[in-house]
């Protein structure tokens, strides 16, 4: 919401930043995308951080409405139309707070190193020139990296509060199946622990989440594994919701494939009950589902693009590798080709499972956490700064 936006940021600008007078200031997203001029202009180092690329704009007479005093500092904003002079701009050229972020701040990074990299490459047609401009200078300046986020703490199945039956990677195996099997009955599906059971975590959104491929072959992979039960969770919001409802409605698949809105308690439990998970996105700014699934032992299904490419390595249990299943092109036959290689994988022998299940939950908690994330970005203050950031 542009007004909350500004009202927050003419917080910030007139009263926080003047009375605490920081070291370094770091900014996130659109919402704070006129701070970074500000800190310029003071000559406060500045980071911008993208989690998304979504963007507003607004004109300086509409910014200085609101009370922030856009002219102390409009040189180092982002207009639409090159700014000749602030009067001749300040009622009708737009600012774009994204890129006015990225342009004004000292230091940027993306919460992706690879989703950087194919920004900076010019790989998503859908981002505007303007924002890849910027980001490939800050880039090549060598003042753009990518910094992981990392799950909340809360998700971790042994301490989860809102799964029925909590467990770590010694007793996954049995742990699970009564996971799986509470949730088939709270759900009205077929109850059998051996059944295959694949969580869509993601909101519905067919531009990015790759919702689209999922409906293409839902019925396919569910009548080709029709002799293992495979099963089919979707916990999310969105407005492809009604195509999954409408295709199990067609084919009559109430009992294989539930699709629910999202609901806090029944996506944990979702995660704890699930063999795989699916991530087919088009991009990914970083994702998180994908490193909670590991953490609860739900191997991922994926994309490899983004986020996705930096978190999950494809699975080879005889060389004692990877956390999960990527393909490289996206469309239904690479998304399917995918998913033969998880079923690949839940064909072997239990033991053969359960050892590399029991290590990739080892190895997402120990990788995907907030004190990885944390030193990461007190060792890019400190960069900033030209000196340690904490003594």
């Amino acid at each position: 919401d542009l007004k909350v936006s500004l009202a927050f940021q003419r917080e910030v600008i007139n009263n926080i930043i003047p009375r605490v007078q920081p070291d370094i200031i770091h900014c996130n997203d659109w919402m704070t995308g006129l701070i970074p001029a500000m800190a310029r202009q003071i000559e406060i180092p500045c980071l911008f951080t993208i989690h998304n690329i979504h963007t507003m704009t607004s004109t300086m007479a509409e910014i200085e409405d609101r009370g922030i005093d856009a002219a102390s500092f409009w040189r180092w904003l982002f207009f639409k139309k090159p700014p000749h002079n602030y009067e001749e701009s300040r009622g009708w050229n737009r600012i774009d707070f994204l890129t006015s972020g990225v342009f004004a701040a000292h230091y940027v990074n993306t919460v992706s190193p690879t989703f950087l990299t194919e920004i900076v490459e010019d790989r998503h047609p859908f981002i505007e020139n303007c924002l890849q401009n910027e980001l490939a200078s800050k880039y090549y300046a060598g003042c753009a990296t990518g910094i992981l986020n990392a799950p909340e703490p809360e998700f971790n199945p042994s301490v989860d509060e809102l799964i029925r039956y909590n467990y770590g990677p010694k007793n996954h195996r049995l742990q699970k199946a009564k996971n799986k099997r509470y949730l088939q009955k709270i759900l009205d599906m077929e109850v059998d622990e051996n059944a295959v059971m694949i969580f869509w975590p993601s909101r519905l959104d067919p531009v990015q989440k790759g919702c689209r491929l999922l409906a293409e072959i839902m019925y396919e992979i569910v009548s080709k594994y029709w002799d293992v039960k495979l099963q089919i969770v979707s916990v999310a919001d969105g407005e492809f919701q009604k195509h999954f409802h409408d295709i199990v409605r067609f084919h009559g698949l109430g009992r294989r494939i539930s699709i629910c809105g999202f609901n806090e308690a029944l996506s944990h439990q979702a995660f704890a009950a699930s063999d795989f998970l699916f991530m087919p996105s088009s991009f990914e700014p970083c994702g998180l589902p994908q490193m909670i699934g590991g953490i609860y032992g739900t191997l991922p299904i994926v994309h490899d693009t983004g986020g996705l490419h930096d978190t999950i390595r494809q699975l080879d249990p005889y060389n004692n590798t990877g956390n999960g299943f990527l393909f490289n092109v996206h469309d239904t036959q690479g998304f399917k080709w995918a998913i033969d290689r998880a079923m690949d994988f839940y064909f072997l022998s239990p033991e053969i499972k359960e050892a590399q299940i029991n290590r990739i939950m080892i190895d997402s908690v120990l990788g995907f956490n907030h004190s990885r994330c944390a030193e990461e970005y007190i060792n890019l203050y400190g960069k900033m700064l030209q000196r340690p950031f904490i003594v």
